[in-house]
Formats: structure tokens, C-alpha cells, sequence
């Protein structure tokens, strides 16, 4: 039943995405209340969007004064927060940006980018072939999606993009036998957000790496879970030593509102004329100017450290929920962790996944989790959670186990 379709009676109703959505009204820091007036701890953030949490006045006062100075102009112009936040995303490191409005046209771009990137190399056969990864997920535009080698998000929509190989993710071997001077470029995440959150390894980064270098590949690192701080480090793929040529951002990066960013090597934007990409709506003042500030925010060396030490006591308390339930690996990175939970439970409609037992028990105990996978649970609060309410919301994870 679509949303349109639902008669709203309480703060509970059907939806086209989960068998029951929740009716939210509003939010502050890292708790969320619905129309109801329960409340609950925050441990999704929007999947990983609210990486500042809820509630805000900063980012609040931020958009209403853009709002009344510019809200949009086309990509025939640029605004001084477009530009602003263009030079503090490149850095030293990239040659340009191109901003976008969600998580799926960044991929999008990029595997377009690196297309044209091989189609006007030196002595180009014609070489066009992308390289995914078994477990991935990069959206749901047809580029992106080719890229998503799941079933269940392909099969209704096929046929795919053409050109699309796949091979096994963290399987250095198979990817030394694979990676040849006939791909454009690979297309890789550095935890996999709906894969399980499988973690690539050091050896995989390296792998990478050099065999992109030695065939000219461009490497796109999708860091729109990852980036920005999730991970513990401003991008994820430092954390592994993974050096792509094209990184994608998007989910936190405007503080909740759509943006995404594309960042750019010079000899990959060398190569891109004049009117050949572009959008509507990607890089407005108000979300630029937005994003400025969460930038600032999110970069700040402190923050970081706070967010590798959130993250290692979320891995700690995790592991412990492991070890007394009888759960499976812990899983993930920094503050985008999870745990396996396999098995069975029996609820009220007979048997069910342990996993979905644990987030309807959850839901009902004040808490929101994520899932990854078929049996992970994913844990990926606002960054700006405390040692306090990470604690209780493991408090109320153990009790929830404990009750199933």
C-alpha cells in the first residue's frame, strides 16, 4: 500500500518501503519524538544523514538567512557559497568538484567521468567497462544500480547498464585476475553500507591501488556513508590507505538537506568540456552554504578524535552483546558498526528473523536501529552522540536480547 492510499488513524501506517513507517514530528540532539509523543534514542541518524543530529539552531538560522538573501540560481551562475565550499572540499587534493543532490547521481556522474576520462586517453580502443564489487550498493539510478549486483534491487528493473563486471569483494587474487587495461574504472565502497558492512582491508586498498595505477583505471572510492567523519577520518578511504582518483559524498555533507559532491582529479576534469554535466538543483546557496558549516564542523581534529573514541566504544560494546547472546562477528568501522544476529525467533506471526524480532523489540523499547544485509544490525548514530546515550542505547539493546 502506497503512503497515499494509507488512512492515517494514529502515528503508525503502511508504506511502499517497510510493513509499518513511523510518523516522526520532530527531533533534538540524538532523540527523535513521533506524532504520538514517544520518544526514541536515534542510533540510524537518517542512515547516516544526521550526522550533527536534530534540532539544530546553527544550521537552522544558516538556511533561513540564505533563504531570504538567494535560494536558487542556475548552473549558468555560482554563488559565494557554492564557491566557498568548492574550495574547502578540494583542498589540496582535487582539482575541482561538481555537485549533484543525492548519493546516486554522484555515483552516477562518476562512473560517467571515468568513461569519458578513457574515451579521450591516448590511443583509446574503446576501452568502457566498469568494475563493481559482490556485496556493494551505489543507488538506484540505472548506472548506480547496474553497479548494485543484488537481486532484489536489479531484478525488477532489468535490463541493466551494459559494460558492468563484478567481482568478489576483499578477494585480492580475484581482482589481480580480473582488472585489466579494457575497464574505465572501479567503483568500490570502503564499508559496505547495505553489504553486510564488510570492511575493505589494507590489502584490498593496496590491491587496488596499483592496479588502477598500472591500467590507468580511474578508482572511485563511494564515500557517501563513509565520508566525512563516519569512519573516524574525513574520508574513510585514509583509514585503509586507499588513494582513489574520484571520491562521492552526499549523506551528511548539507546537514539533512540534499547535496552531493563529485571530487575531482585535474586529469580527470581536464578532460571534461564545457556543458557536457550539469544539473538543476545540485550546489544552491542555501544547501552550499549549509554544508560550509557542517564541513567546518565535521573536519574540526577534535571531533574526529571524539568520533574514533564513540566508535570504539560502540565496537566494545557490541562485541560484549556478542559474547553474552551468541550473536555473530562484529562488523564495520569507526561509527558505522554493526553485529550479525542470526537465527530465529518465534514472535506473534510464528517464526521471524532474529534481526527483525531485535528491531521491532528495539522500536518498542525507545530505540531506532538500522539493518545491513540479511542479519546485521546497524549501528550509525549522529556523530555527536555521548558516552552516556550510547551506553544506554547498548543498555537497551542487551535488555531487548535478553527479552527475545
Amino acid at each position: 500500500m502506497q503512503i497515499k492510499d494509507a488512512i492515517v488513524t494514529d502515528h503508525r501506517f503502511p508504506s511502499a518501503f517497510s510493513a509499518e513507517l513511523l510518523l516522526l514530528d520532530s527531533g533534538c540532539g540524538c532523540r527523535l519524538t513521533d506524532a504520538a509523543g514517544t520518544s526514541y534514542l536515534d542510533l540510524g541518524a537518517g542512515i547516516a544523514v544526521n550526522a550533527l543530529g536534530y534540532g539544530r539552531d546553527d544550521l537552522a538560522d544558516i538556511a533561513a538567512a540564505q533563504m531570504r538573501k538567494l535560494v536558487h540560481v542556475s548552473n549558468l551562475y555560482t554563488t559565494g557559497p557554492a564557491l566557498e565550499l568548492a574550495k574547502k572540499l578540494t583542498g589540496d587534493r582535487f582539482a575541482a568538484v561538481q555537485y549533484m543532490n543525492s548519493g546516486a547521481e554522484a555515483n552516477e556522474s562518476a562512473i560517467k567521468f571515468a568513461r569519458m576520462y578513457a574515451h579521450r586517453g591516448a590511443g583509446n580502443t574503446g576501452r568502457h567497462k566498469i568494475l563493481a564489487f559482490t556485496g556493494a550498493f551505489h543507488g538506484r539510478t540505472y548506472g548506480a544500480l547496474a553497479c548494485t549486483p543484488t537481486p532484489k534491487y536489479q531484478e525488477p528493473f532489468g535490463p541493466m547498464l551494459p559494460g558492468v563486471e563484478v567481482a568478489p569483494y576483499n578477494d585480492v587474487d580475484a581482482l589481480r585476475a580480473k582488472l585489466d587495461g579494457t575497464f574505465a574504472g572501479v567503483i568500490v565502497e570502503v564499508v559496505q553500507g547495505e553489504g553486510g558492512l564488510a570492511a575493505m582491508t589494507p590489502e584490498f586498498a593496496a590491491a587496488l591501488n596499483a592496479g588502477c595505477a598500472e591500467h590507468d583505471v580511474v578508482l572511485i572510492a563511494d564515500e557517501v556513508q563513509t565520508g566525512l567523519g563516519r569512519c573516524g577520518h574525513l574520508f574513510a578511504s585514509d583509514g585503509v590507505g586507499l588513494d582513489p582518483d574520484i571520491i562521492t559524498l552526499a549523506k551528511p555533507l548539507a546537514g539533512g538537506l540534499p547535496l552531493s559532491a563529485v571530487l575531482l582529479p585535474a586529469a580527470v576534469n581536464d578532460r571534461l568540456h564545457f556543458g557536457e554535466h550539469g544539473t538543476t538543483f545540485g550546489g544552491g546557496p542555501v544547501t552550499c552554504a549549509l554544508a560550509s558549516h557542517v564541513f567546518d564542523l565535521l573536519t574540526d581534529p577534535a571531533f574526529l578524535a571524539e568520533v574514533r573514541e564513540r566508535g570504539e566504544q560502540l565496537r566494545q560494546g557490541l562485541e560484549s552483546l556478542r559474547e553474552a547472546h551468541g550473536l555473530g562477528p562484529v562488523v564495520g568501522a569507526g561509527m558505522l558498526r554493526g553485529v550479525h544476529v542470526p537465527g530465529t525467533t518465534a514472535g506473534p506471526a510464528g517464526e521471524q528473523p532474529r534481526i527483525q524480532a531485535l528491531a521491532t523489540a528495539l522500536r518498542a523499547a525507545g530505540v531506532l536501529v538500522l539493518r545491513s544485509g540479511e542479519d546485521v544490525m546497524r549501528i550509525a548514530p549522529p556523530l555527536v552522540i555521548s558516552a552516556g546515550e550510547l551506553a544506554e542505547g547498548l543498555r537497551r539493546m542487551d535488555a531487548a536480547l535478553s527479552g527475545l
